[in-house]
């Protein structure tokens, strides 16, 4: 897990166009979310798939709290219907930029959210996978951990690492922040 402050470690992704024997890139994965974090992961990956002509194959957890054993039951955060809204939402934005894209709802209790994505990314057989990295505070990582850190260690392909950028008013994450020109 990389400290607050430490630089990213990159891996390189071979060139995806290149006849030397590289990775096709054409089978590119992406977990979307609810909060709209994942955005630029998912445009980053649309661009990609325009680019090398791949398949996008987006996930959408839909997670579970395990509630007491006497009650037999699960605490879900949303519903099967916001979950599947929340794909269908992401699936028409890439539609929209062209990209061939198909996508799934997987269920996983909170705290392996990072090995169902994994899971699910294995089975169907990701030659790359697309995520969001949102800045963090270094109490955050520490009291909540990392999902993106998590996904890394558990991929069993390269990830592609999209960041956020901080909104330079409120210090609130916004896609592609900048503070205005001084006049």
């Amino acid at each position: 897990m990389l400290g607050h402050g430490e630089s990213d470690v990159y891996r390189q992704i071979p060139d995806a166009q290149a006849g030397g024997g590289g990775m096709s890139l054409q089978r590119i994965f992406v977990p979307v979310d609810s909060y709209g974090q994942s955005d630029p992961a998912l445009m980053q990956a649309a661009r990609l798939s325009a680019v090398v002509g791949g398949q996008l194959r987006l996930v959408h957890v839909r997670m579970w709290d395990p509630v007491p054993r006497s009650v037999g039951a699960r605490f879900y955060m949303e519903t099967s219907e916001q979950a599947t809204e929340v794909l269908y939402q992401a699936l028409t934005r890439v539609w929209a930029c062209g990209a061939s894209a198909s996508g799934v709802v997987v269920d996983a209790p909170r705290k392996r959210v990072a090995l169902a994505i994994a899971a699910a990314a294995r089975s169907w057989g990701a030659e790359v996978m697309v995520i969001s990295r949102r800045p963090r505070t270094a109490i955050g990582v520490l009291l909540r951990g990392s999902l993106s850190a998590q996904l890394m260690r558990e991929a069993g392909c390269p990830v592609l690492v999209t960041r956020q950028r901080r909104s330079w008013r409120s210090g609130t994450p916004g896609i592609g922040a900048s503070r205005p020109a001084e006049p």
